[in-house]
Order: C-alpha cells, then structure tokens, then sequence
C-alpha cells in the first residue's frame, strides 16, 4: 500500500483510541522504504509524543520489569519508557520498531503489551495507538519469523513505495528539487534493493531514505565536482549515484526559471531530461510561492508554461505535483480553467 494511504489509515487509527476500536497496526517492508517516518509523521500532525521502542535491543525483563519485595509478596517496577498519562501525554503513540529482529523471548513478552493493553499491573492508557514496524524475511536482515500469536494480534499492512507520495514529502520538506526531477526522470531509481546483489558486496543502495541521504550530500559537495559523484554514490549506490551526478552536470542548460515565473517567453528544452528538471523546478518554485503577495501570478504563469511541454503528460505530473503542495487555491487561479481544458481527454488517476 502506498505511504499517502497508509498515512491515512494510521490517522485513523489513532483517532479510534478514544472509541475503543483501535486495532494495533504493523507496517511490513524493507530497509530504507519509510516505515519509521511515516509513523513520527502521524504523531507530529497529530501533535502527541510517540515513543520509539527498539524490541531488537531489549531483554524480556525490559518489557516485564524489575521484581522487587513488598512485605510478603512480589511487585514489579513499570519501565519508565512504557507510556504514562501523567508523565507523557494522555495521548500519543507506543511504536514498536524492528519487532522482527526481536528474540522469540522478547517478542512473547510483548504478546500481552501489543493485544490486551497490559502487562501485568500496568495498562497502556486508552488515547495510546500501538503500531509497529519490521522487515520480511529475506530482505538481508537480522529477522526471526512472526509468531503466529504475535502475528494475529494485528491488522498488517505492507509499505510501498510511490513516486508521487516521495515527491511530494520532498517538496514539502525542502529536498533538492535536482533529485526530485533526476527521479522523475529515472522513477526505477527510487528503490533498487535486490538482497542477493547487496550481499554481494555494495551496501548502498536506492531508497527513500537515502535519497535523503543524497540531499544532504548535494548541498555539502555540490560546488566540489570532483568528489559530487563519490559522494552521492556512497549514499545510493554506484551505478544510481554517477548517474544522478551526470544528470545534475547536465543542468547548466535549463531556461531562466526567474523568467518564467515572471511571465517571459521562454523555451522549452528538446531533452526529456531537461524538460523533467524544469518540471520539477517550477513545482518547487510554486510551492515556495505560497502566502507571498504575487503567489497567483507565479502559478499563473507555471500554468501557462505547462501548456507549451510537447508531451502534455509533462505538463501534467507538473500541475499534479503543485496541485498536491497548493490544494485548491490552484483552481482559483485564471489561468487554471485554460490549462484543464487542454488537457481534458487525458484520464487522470490518483
């Protein structure tokens, strides 16, 4: 399932906490793919803490507690990282992170945690959503096969990955907009990882994680050309980083963005490469646009721009990108009206 709709189901999710119909959630996929982020995501929307427990570094006794003598009998010592009304938030989310990589022994310990709330005394307050995250097996990890008890006390889910649902976090979170149009170009490259030729040898490897990566190689190496390529390929791979090192040397070809945000008569480059990285450009340009005085003028003239591409599809995953950043100011704008009915006969699926 792609990360977008995912998001959405553990929005919901959480909000069922307070009815009583939560159903603990766990997010199957392999390394690199976002599980973790797309959890820390719905707690920051939703403004609650989430705590992070790593089942693959605990011991049962971590989970259990500590036994210690009161009078004639035994009680135990709640762990401060379970969560607490009073000391966390009476809302927020448990995550139970690599609980694939867990010893069998840690992972009957969370048995009782995961499907009733509780471990012995303790109770898992009522606004707490519990999800949960691993790889499959097979996937080059540390990974033991899921219990069945522990397996059908959740609704499993497994996570995608989806251009459009990374393009769109990317412009949201300011990535390079360099990577967004070399992956528009090269969509394959998003996610590359084949167990069998990873253990081979080469540990880096194309996801959504380290593309990540590659932005922040980008602004520390960009202006060091000789060591751009070595740099973006210890981060996704060899073969996926010189490519993309190429493609960003090619750039020094595009059109005068200003320009065409400005309205000015620009051309449209004959190279599909080209004409990807303009794309790419100006959707990040109209979103930075936002909450500025001149706001609809720029994506005004992005809207006209987008007519002149010779393949209208070109136009449209750059309206769709900005439409996804914007919402529906974008209808209000003139030149919209334009644009759709130019693009009318072309069937468009979320």
């Amino acid at each position: 399932m792609r990360p977008a709709q995912l998001a959405f189901i553990l929005d919901r999710e959480f909000e069922s906490t307070t009815a009583g119909h939560h159903t603990p959630v766990m997010l199957w996929g392999p390394p690199g793919v976002g599980k973790s982020q797309i959890v820390a995501q719905v707690a920051a929307r939703h403004g609650v803490p989430i705590i992070d427990i790593r089942l693959s570094q605990m011991e049962p006794s971590d989970l259990r507690g500590i036994p210690f003598r009161v009078e004639n009998r035994v009680e135990w010592a709640v762990p401060a990282m379970l969560p607490d009304a009073n000391r966390h938030w009476p809302a927020g989310i448990l995550f139970l992170d690599e609980i694939t990589s867990a010893p069998p022994a840690v992972s009957a310990a969370a048995y009782q945690l995961i499907l009733d709330r509780k471990l012995g005394e303790y109770r898992v307050p009522p606004g707490w959503a519990i999800f949960a995250a691993g790889n499959r097996q097979g996937d080059r990890g540390v990974t033991y096969a899921m219990p069945a008890p522990l397996a059908n006390r959740f609704s499993h889910f497994e996570v995608d990955v989806n251009l459009d649902d990374w393009a769109q976090w990317a412009y949201a979170n300011g990535i390079d907009e360099r990577l967004v149009a070399f992956l528009r170009f090269k969509p394959e490259l998003i996610f590359d990882f084949d167990p069998a030729k990873n253990a081979g040898g080469e540990m880096a490897f194309p996801s959504p994680r380290s593309w990540e990566f590659a932005h922040r190689a980008l602004q520390k190496f960009a202006d060091h050309p000789e060591l751009l390529a070595g740099a973006l390929a210890a981060c996704v791979g060899h073969a996926a980083g010189i490519e993309c090192a190429a493609f960003i040397d090619s750039l020094d070809r595009l059109p005068d963005l200003d320009a065409i945000c400005a309205g000015q008569d620009m051309p449209v480059p004959t190279e599909i490469d080209l004409q990807y990285a303009v794309a790419a450009a100006l959707a990040g340009r109209a979103l930075r646009a936002r909450g500025n005085a001149d706001a609809s003028q720029v994506w005004g003239h992005i809207l006209d721009y987008a007519q002149r591409f010779p393949q209208r599809e070109m136009g449209v995953m750059l309206i769709s990108d900005m439409h996804r950043g914007i919402g529906q100011a974008l209808f209000a704008v003139p030149q919209f009206a334009g644009w759709a009915n130019a693009v009318a006969d072309l069937m468009l699926y979320e």
